[in-house]
């Protein structure tokens, strides 16, 4: 006789795992759109025919940006395991996930406010300039309100993409929902495990997407 499905799950276990990957989510999401911000602008600002034009600093952050968000997630972790036990003082639990998770996603979140930031119109900004603004009242006035649309729905999709990074770093022992559906689920063959960590995870996307798709429909004035 079949055994009842949904029988395997321990519920509060579930819900603390769901906290894990919440939590997870929330401060890399946190700490990846300030480092992201601040990559992204530099990028922007150290360009050709921009602010701080400085082709060598320019060139140096985008090698450093384009090698962290080139490097596999999962790899990414392991590399960074002597960096995280000097930090955290322990490579497992969802702490020990936060640097990785912050290093693998605020590159790639910088080249999206790069690309943000390029959006936008080269008079506006030189019309700031002849009016005698400051380079902060550039940044603060002009750069980040206009492209404000660009940097939600970038930090949004960053945001997903960490959702699913906290699975990965589940599987060696970071916590969450990825090592609840690894362990107990994959490992133990319990597959209605596995089905609604799986479940609850597609939820935390949805709503994500959700939201940022409301903030940015409200800010953006176009």
């Amino acid at each position: 006789m079949d055994k009842p499905y949904f029988q395997d799950i321990d519920w509060p276990g579930m819900w603390a795992a769901t906290t894990e990957t919440l939590y997870m989510t929330a401060i890399s999401v946190v700490a990846t759109f300030i480092l992201g911000l601040l990559l992204g602008l530099l990028l922007f600002l150290t360009g050709k025919d921009n602010l701080w034009e400085n082709k060598p600093v320019n060139t140096i952050i985008s090698a450093f940006v384009n090698i962290f968000r080139s490097i596999p997630f999962i790899i990414l972790i392991v590399l960074l395991i002597p960096l995280t036990t000097i930090l955290v003082g322990s490579m497992i639990g969802e702490n020990a996930a936060l640097p990785a998770l912050i290093v693998g996603a605020a590159p790639f979140y910088a080249r999206m406010v790069e690309i943000g930031l390029r959006e936008i119109d080269k008079g506006v900004i030189e019309a700031a300039k002849s009016m005698g603004a400051s380079t902060s009242t550039i940044i603060f006035k002009v750069l980040l309100p206009e492209s404000m649309p660009a940097l939600v729905s970038g930090i949004t999709v960053t945001a997903i993409a960490l959702v699913g990074y906290t699975a990965m770093a589940g599987v060696i022992g970071a916590g969450g929902l990825g090592n609840l559906a690894y362990l107990e689920g994959y490992q133990r063959s319990q597959n209605d495990v596995t089905l609604i960590a799986t479940i609850i995870i597609l939820i935390i996307v949805f709503i994500i997407q959700f939201l940022g798709d409301i903030i940015t429909s409200k800010i953006d004035k176009r």
